[in-house]
């Protein structure tokens, strides 16, 4: 797979391709959007709203979610409003989204058939992480997406200026619905 990714991208540099995609790294809509990484929505969410390359900051991990009021994603946020001009932050949710339900137990059983050892395992709840509650994942994503909105509003470090909104995608024909 790598090889025929390189090979891509050889082709696409001497073809010039990347001309297409020529912006600067502020985004010119002063948006940011946290969504899920699920693979459907590469393309489908910018597509749907209407955003081309250049308009928006786009933060993607697991779910949509923010596991640490201090972690990655809300360091990148914090980036994106205070070095980049970003002033509307949204939290976009998506149906059929794979973290939901999400087994932490379940999880642990695959990474121990994978080669992670307990002493790993161990090693992680000493050190303070709560691991079965960190690889849950949540019941509803409308109360995922609003816990998340809730959190940025009222986090500290974000200003009071900054509109923050929440969305729930239907990951098949790009729908947003508004969360309240």
């Amino acid at each position: 797979m790598i090889e025929e990714i390189l090979e891509f991208n050889k082709k696409f540099v001497e073809d010039k391709k990347y001309e297409a995609y020529v912006t600067s790294k502020y985004p010119d809509k002063k948006l940011a959007i946290l969504s899920c990484m699920d693979a459907r929505l590469t393309e489908l969410l910018p597509s749907a709203m209407g955003l081309k390359n250049g308009d928006v900051k786009i933060i993607k991990n697991a779910g949509g979610v923010i596991s640490n009021p201090f972690g990655s994603v809300v360091r990148s946020l914090l980036i994106a409003i205070f070095e980049l001009g970003v002033e509307t932050v949204l939290v976009i949710g998506h149906t059929d989204c794979g973290v939901q339900h999400m087994d932490s137990e379940m999880m642990i059983g695959h990474m121990k058939a994978r080669g992670v050892s307990q002493e790993s395992l161990d090693m992680m709840n000493y050190c303070g992480i709560d691991f079965e509650k960190w690889l849950s994942g949540f019941n509803d994503v409308e109360s995922s997406v609003r816990e998340t909105v809730d959190l940025l509003v009222n986090h500290p470090l974000i200003p009071d200026d900054i509109k923050i909104g929440g969305f729930i995608m239907d990951s098949v024909t790009g729908e947003l619905k508004e969360v309240n």
